[in-house]
């Protein structure tokens, strides 16, 4: 199994300078709850909603990302990224299913605040600065969750048996997502390297 390279290159400064937020986003008592299947199912019912109404928006975020990105090789690798959020959308609306959520009622709900704020920011990133400012502000979404995915797979105390939210867990632990995991970090890399006048700005 590929393990993304978390504590390395610009990625992994940035994580380090954001040390204290970041274990409190890693490690929020939603996602301990999810270890011990604790959450309520109403609780987890809205953040698959959420999640839906956020994967839209960050559908779009990559398709602008790949109108900044400056070679072909770094275009198909954005795209590459923008085709997976696509194609995990249908297949997050069947998941939903199970939960007795249908896509109508997914896509009439109003987004919440901690949706509508974190989408508009990155949006508003990818229109006002370049490539590398909009990988910035994406990466803690596509990288943090690989990393709760993979902690609680790893970590004792998640329950995995007769837990509901197991095959959640499990997603996002899961060989093919952390393969593009390490995608978007090795493009986070390449377009960094490529800046190199504003590293110090970022780090």
């Amino acid at each position: 199994m590929i393990i993304p390279a978390f504590s390395h290159g610009l990625y992994g400064r940035l994580r380090q300078l954001a040390a204290a937020d970041w274990q409190r986003y890693v490690a929020h008592p939603f996602v301990q709850q999810l270890a011990e299947g604790a959450p309520a199912e109403s609780a987890f019912r809205r953040y698959l909603t959420q999640d839906y109404l956020f994967l839209i928006h960050f559908a779009r975020s990559y398709a602008l990302l790949v109108s900044k990105m400056r070679t072909l090789p770094e275009m198909r690798a954005a795209a590459a990224s923008m085709n997976a959020i696509l194609n995990e959308l249908p297949l997050h609306v069947g998941y939903c299913a199970q939960w007795g959520i249908s896509e109508p009622e997914m896509a009439a709900q109003p987004e919440a605040p901690e949706t509508l704020n974190y989408t508009r920011y990155v949006l508003d990133i990818g229109h006002s600065g370049d490539a590398l400012d909009l990988l910035v502000a994406l990466m803690p979404c596509v990288a943090g969750y690989a990393e709760i995915g993979l902690g609680l797979l790893q970590h004792p105390a998640t329950r995995l048996d007769d837990n509901p939210y197991a095959s959640w867990i499990r997603n996002y632990g899961d060989e093919g997502y952390l393969q593009g995991v390490s995608a978007a970090l090795a493009l986070l890399e390449t377009v960094w390297q490529q800046r190199g006048a504003r590293r110090e700005s970022l780090s």
